[in-house]
């Protein structure tokens, strides 16, 4: 079983791009390090993990190379998390999408893929933000992530993905412990914040692991 992730910085974070399939430096230091090394350690032969995770993209850089990272590789799981860079970077002339047209690419991304994959499993994660060195002066502007992630999840109804949640249980376990320590500027998960990215997604990765072996 095949299981990419596609997304920005927080699914990079430092993946050696060079690196082979399967190299330890190929997973990079977030939650898809964790997802591999709790999978791989199960079972080897029956697991390869695909991180495909660049810096700074936003939904629009995804689109522009999906063939090459996504559908070239023919996964039969797709995990996708988008969304912080389409928010931030609107304060910057010329960068990011707003709203309507962040869903407009997004779907296209889901409804192409479908097309060219039509057995894979595509599964959604919500984009997230806390309070932190990154975010704290305008965290008004950065909450609006909140309506992004919204517009995600109807993407996953509408489609019938599988969707995972997180802000909210971020700001619980952020309320109890810091922000800082689960995202440690804002943005990019901490050790703490990767792991527990990685067990709400292995939590959603069950129930469709078992739709995979019906």
């Amino acid at each position: 079983m095949k299981i990419l992730f596609f997304g920005d910085s927080i699914t990079d974070m430092n993946r050696n791009k060079t690196a082979l399939n399967g190299d330890i430096y190929s997973y990079g230091a977030g939650f898809p390090y964790i997802v591999a090394s709790r999978l791989l350690s199960k079972n080897p032969k029956d697991y390869t993990i695909v991180n495909r995770g660049n810096g700074g993209n936003t939904v629009l850089e995804l689109y522009a190379r999906i063939k090459k990272d996504v559908w070239c590789e023919k996964p039969d799981i797709l995990n996708v998390l988008i969304g912080i860079n389409d928010l931030c970077h609107e304060s910057a002339p010329g960068y990011g999408l707003e709203i309507d047209r962040f869903e407009k690419v997004y779907r296209m991304i889901i409804e192409e893929t479908l097309e060219r994959l039509p057995l894979i499993k595509i599964i959604l994660c919500e984009p997230f933000v806390l309070k932190g060195s990154v975010t704290e002066s305008r965290f008004a502007e950065y909450e609006e992530i909140r309506n992004y992630a919204k517009v995600v999840k109807k993407l996953a109804q509408q489609y019938g993905l599988h969707f995972i949640s997180l802000q909210e249980k971020l700001d619980d376990l952020a309320a109890k412990y810091g922000d800082e320590c689960y995202l440690y500027d804002g943005v990019h998960p901490s050790i703490v914040g990767a792991t527990f990215l990685a067990e709400e997604w292995l939590k959603g990765f069950e129930k469709v692991e078992k739709e995979l072996k019906k």
